[in-house]
């Protein structure tokens, strides 16, 4: 199987280098080890690597000016360097470089694969026009289990095809992400991607809605219109929830699949319809064949390439990667802010998650609102999703058990567009007070002692923030 990548790897001591690779290849990345003298060698053209992993290299001198090598060699390879916490070297960094951040020793799993992400996101942000996707959709594949590497490597073997795709799985589980990821990658990327929802449109308008229909077709055709089909020429249909579609109307795709050809409703005309059919349903299609519901002959027509997104529960490695990024995208559409603890992340990875990405989504979503700016420890999370049990689910979720790496709680990065600091501050301030006040009980004495403050000055604040004292016992 082809590795995700290859990562050069420059660490002067063996055993750390050794432990590294280990890890890498774990999760399907290519180390190659190098020490500080011959990486050039070992790197090559460079062709296939995602990032680079820097450590001991003697002094900080030679360590600096290791940085402008690699540099000069390749000016936009991700590099992280490795480093023990109040250990970290200190050297002149050319502004230009490509340093996305330091990876703290004894190594962890979680800050790997963390840095893989980060530095996946960098690469496909700075390439160019020809071969750059929207970060939006990466984002929403994000993940580094064997699941998810796996959909990822189908999505690029199949997208350049005109191949039917059938994507299967649980509500909730990003079908429709993979279908606009085959879409883009695929030679059609500048037409049209057309999605339709066929289990929301009731029977009788999905024909209109998919072939479009004549003036006076039918009572309140008041005029000509497009159908989706239409729409998509030269691009991609994605039939979202083909299984919900009545056996008449499978009939009349299975035509148009097999002819290539349609007519509007009420129309005798015939349209020739060049359009690659995307599929995707929760439902089992087999079992809907056994039970008379659904065509066997279109079935084999949708389902020359199937590709099936794993339910969130049987990738919990994935959750913390997850949250970060369904983090900074709030942040991005300033809709606030909010960190968790790395208990708070391992109570999550307990859940069993029935709703999938999507609910994961809105928890994250919720606890914005409800903490602003805040940190979120398990006796914050909604009752159902609290656990005091040990994740044994796999031995990824026993080593972020060992080895518990806040994730979702890591150093704020300033965004590109800049902030209001004093806002800032002043809604963190805010909600260590509300904070402080119920771990309290409301007494304010206690919140004071809590927050390192006179209780005095903590009145004034109250004041100040016009925040209800009603809540708070003035002891």
């Amino acid at each position: 199987m082809t590795s995700e990548g290859k990562v050069l790897v420059i660490e002067a001591d063996s055993g750390l280098a050794r432990e590294l690779s280990a890890i890498l290849r774990f999760i399907d990345y290519e180390p190659l080890a190098a020490d500080c003298d011959h990486w050039v060698d070992i790197l090559g053209d460079g062709e296939g690597v995602v990032a680079a992993f820097v450590g001991a290299c003697g002094t900080d001198k030679t360590l600096e000016r290791l940085l402008r090598d690699i540099h000069q060699h390749n000016d936009q390879l991700p590099i992280f360097l490795l480093a023990e916490k109040g250990r970290e070297p200190t050297v002149r960094i050319n502004p230009d470089s490509c340093i996305l951040g330091r990876i703290e020793l004894p190594l962890r799993h979680a800050q790997v694969t963390n840095a893989l992400h980060r530095a996946q996101v960098y690469l496909e942000t700075q390439a160019g026009e020809g071969c750059q996707r929207p970060v939006d959709l990466f984002r929403s594949l994000v993940g580094s289990s064997r699941a998810i590497q796996q959909v990822r490597k189908l999505i690029q073997q199949v997208a350049d095809s005109d191949a039917s795709v059938l994507i299967l799985g649980e509500s909730g589980t990003g079908k429709e992400v993979v279908a606009r990821n085959i879409h883009y990658y695929s030679n059609r990327r500048d037409k049209p991607f057309v999605p339709i929802n066929c289990g929301a449109i009731p029977g009788e308008l999905l024909e209109s809605e998919l072939f479009g229909h004549e003036k006076g077709a039918f009572t309140g055709a008041i005029s000509a219109r497009q159908g989706r089909f239409e729409m998509a020429e030269g691009g991609t249909l994605f039939l979202d929830e083909i299984g919900d579609m009545s056996l008449p109307m499978q009939v009349k795709l299975l035509r148009v699949l097999q002819e290539k050809t349609f007519e509007r409703v009420g129309s005798n005309k015939s349209i020739r319809a060049d359009v690659r059919i995307v599929a995707a349903t929760h439902r089992n299609l087999e079992e809907g064949i056994k039970d008379g519901k659904f065509r066997e002959d279109l079935y084999y027509r949708l389902c020359v390439f199937p590709i099936e997104m794993p339910p969130l529960r049987e990738r919990i490695e994935d959750i913390p990667l997850l949250v970060n990024e369904l983090i900074r995208r709030i942040e991005h559409e300033k809709r606030g802010s909010v960190r968790l603890t790395s208990a708070a992340i391992m109570s999550l990875c307990q859940y069993d998650w029935p709703g999938n990405v999507r609910e994961l989504a809105n928890l994250v979503e919720r606890l914005a609102i409800l903490y602003p700016f805040g940190v979120v420890d398990v006796a914050d999370l909604p009752e159902k999703f609290q656990s005091d049990e040990v994740p044994a689910r796999s031995a990824l979720a026993e080593e972020l058990v060992l080895n518990p790496i806040p994730l979702a709680y890591e150093e704020p990065r300033l965004p590109r567009e800049g902030i209001d600091l004093k806002e800032h501050l002043s809604n963190l301030e805010q909600s260590f007070i509300r904070q402080a006040l119920d771990d309290a009980g409301g007494v304010v004495a206690h919140a004071a002692r809590r927050l390192g403050m006179r209780r005095t000055t903590l009145v004034e604040k109250l004041r100040k923030y016009g925040l209800q004292r009603s809540d708070a016992t003035a002891v």
